[in-house]
């Protein structure tokens, strides 16, 4: 088989090509990637027949590479830390996992069931599986100065970027600073109901108090967040449509 590695740690990458020169030696590893765009450009140049693919990738999830690669056939095991929100996603799809740092039987009886499966099947239980994570995924870790905080989605207010750090408010009126910028969150927060109106800006839809038409969103805390104007006819599109249902 020709496969890809999709993992954004450079040594577990690395132990994995070792662990499967010694299970499959016929095995041909024609790319390895550490991000979500680069390994959507590398499996539509070389269609890969199974892909190793890590959930959490530096800009997005595996699941991001999964819907911009639908037209492609191609077989996944998925390589995931302990996290109870993923493997509950894995296991109530049924679908193949690795779990870090990966063992070497584990990994030959994920090789021996994803080849025995065929791909029309595991499809349907990726599609389960990303149904049960994005119903589950509700909180965000964050890599502060001095320690790595949990927020809780639903009671996150807005993000603002500034200087390629990003500042997150909550509704307790607390609020951290993460040392990474915006672009690094947004296609994980656009998964739950966030859209980014502003360079500068990601706010929650479902605490926009009104929307000004001179440009202006009213949050229900008092916060004004500005609509740039190449944004505003998609912003008013996504706000309409969310509070239409």
């Amino acid at each position: 088989m020709k496969a890809i590695i999709v993992e954004d740690k450079a040594y577990i990458r690395k132990g994995l090509l070792n662990l499967l020169k010694t299970v499959d030696a016929e095995m041909e590893i024609i790319g390895e990637c550490a991000s979500v765009k680069d390994a959507v450009v590398v499996a539509n140049a070389c269609k890969p027949e199974l892909v190793f693919l890590d959930i959490n990738l530096t800009d997005g999830t595996g699941f991001d590479f999964l819907d911009q690669t639908e037209h492609l056939d191609f077989k996944t095991i998925f390589i995931t830390a302990y996290e109870e929100y993923a493997l509950k996603a894995l296991k109530k799809g049924a679908v193949d996992y690795l779990l870090k740092p990966v063992d070497i039987d584990e990994l030959q009886l994920a090789l021996k069931k994803v080849k025995a499966t065929p791909i029309t099947q595991q499809k349907e239980q990726i599609t389960t599986a990303k149904k049960v994570w994005y119903q589950n995924d509700a909180t965000l870790v964050l890599s502060l100065s001095d320690s790595f905080q949990v927020i809780n989605l639903d009671e996150l207010l807005y993000c603002e970027s500034d200087k390629g750090y990003t500042t997150f408010y909550l509704t307790n009126a607390k609020k951290y600073i993460a040392s990474k910028p915006l672009k690094e969150y947004e296609t994980r927060l656009e998964k739950v109901n966030f859209t980014r109106p502003h360079q500068s800006f990601m706010v929650n839809l479902k605490f926009i108090d009104k929307y000004d038409k001179t440009g202006i969103i009213h949050l229900i805390n008092g916060q004004r967040i500005p609509v740039s104007s190449r944004k505003k006819e998609a912003f008013l599109a996504t706000f309409l449509e969310y509070n239409s249902h």
